[in-house]
């Protein structure tokens, strides 16, 4: 513990003190009666995270047909009117907007079904939820229902699937083995229903679904972009208290019961937060896989931390879609890939990567 910051100098005693005390490898931030520590590196590594993002946004607004140059995009940003303003600000704009919301949120949710799950294969394509929303989506696309729908139904399809995990997986307080099952069991039968849609469903439609189901931020913007956001942003109190609560999510029950925690409300409450922004941003821009399940075990590397940091899995999840969606418009152009088929190329080496590592380990 630091010792107490004495006020300074002509300060009423009863304001607030503030101060910061070096400790190894963190700080401690102390704010009147409330202290919080934070890692210096994750420190670093967020505000390298945030440069990136930058610059990647600015590329992903230069490049294309017309190309702007980088000087351009800032005067087009800051408003100060240049030729290329319907370009930068109308066109590509909204959909950098909503990948980085996008990928942030997925970001999110991966880290918090894999905190609860203590596993990093754990995402939300892997426990179902993309899957349910993909279905509700699929059945939507295949019967004629307005385009508006569409979200909405998803979105509630995804809802379902996580009820369905929540009550396939709750027995023995919400185990983290029992949960991973749980939901690789509904995401197969989930994806098994999805199948039996596009086979029956008339060619046009199931070729629409299939769209969907890859994942595209082609023809969105700032619509599904206030969606995400509006959802994150309401969910940020419980954020907060996601941060500080993922620190006991490596404890067992004993140890956490016995040091004056609830467990399974912790998981509930974290997986329940998980789910639902997984379940909005998949409504709003498709199946985008993978996006969820590598940004929090990047992140956590970088970190170096025994779980995936919250802040620093949302801004690489940011960063991966960002740079998916850009790789989509250009590496074929002028043919675009959905941000899903990079996603999945980012996914599947990192998956070998996982069992080529957990190979290597003695036994």
């Amino acid at each position: 513990m630091s010792a107490p910051v004495a006020p300074a100098a002509g300060r009423p005693a009863g304001r607030p003190r503030v101060g910061v005390t070096a400790l190894p490898g963190r700080s401690l931030v102390r704010i009147g009666p409330v202290s919080v520590q934070v890692r210096r590196r994750s420190v670093l590594v967020a505000a390298a995270l945030v440069v990136l993002l930058l610059a990647a946004g600015v590329l992903s607004l230069s490049l294309g047909t017309p190309y702007v140059a980088p000087a351009d995009v800032l005067r087009a940003l800051s408003g100060a009117g240049t030729p290329y303003d319907l370009v930068v600000l109308d066109l590509r704009l909204p959909r950098l907007v909503l990948a980085a919301v996008a990928g942030a949120a997925f970001g999110v949710a991966g880290t918090l079904i894999q905190s609860v799950a203590r596993n990093p294969l754990a995402s939300p394509d892997v426990v179902g939820i993309t899957q349910g929303a993909g279905l509700a989506a699929t059945v939507a696309l295949t019967t004629g229902a307005a385009a508006v729908l569409v979200a909405p139904a998803a979105l509630l399809g995804g809802l379902v699937a996580a009820a369905l995990l929540f009550l396939l997986g709750a027995r023995h307080g919400l185990a983290a083995q029992r949960f991973v099952l749980a939901g690789v069991a509904v995401a197969f039968a989930l994806r098994a229903l999805i199948e039996v849609v596009l086979l029956t469903a008339d060619p046009i439609d199931g070729l629409r679904a299939q769209i969907w189901l890859i994942g595209t931020l082609a023809g969105k913007g700032w619509n599904e972009s206030l969606w995400i956001a509006l959802t994150l942003a309401a969910l940020l109190p419980v954020l907060a208290w996601a941060g500080w609560a993922l620190n006991s999510t490596a404890l067992d029950d004993d140890t956490a019961r016995g040091i004056g925690l609830r467990p399974v409300a912790r998981r509930v409450g974290l997986a329940g937060t998980g789910v639902l922004a997984a379940a909005m941003v998949t409504a709003q821009v498709g199946a985008v896989d993978f996006v969820a399940l590598v940004a929090p075990q990047l992140a956590r590397r970088l970190v170096r931390t025994e779980r995936p940091p919250l802040l620093c899995a949302a801004l690489l999840g940011a960063l991966l879609l960002v740079l998916a969606d850009l790789g989509g418009r250009r590496l074929f152009a002028p043919t675009q890939l959905p941000a899903g088929v990079l996603t999945a190329a980012i996914g599947g080496p990192y998956l070998i990567f996982l069992l080529l590592r957990g190979r290597r380990r003695p036994s």
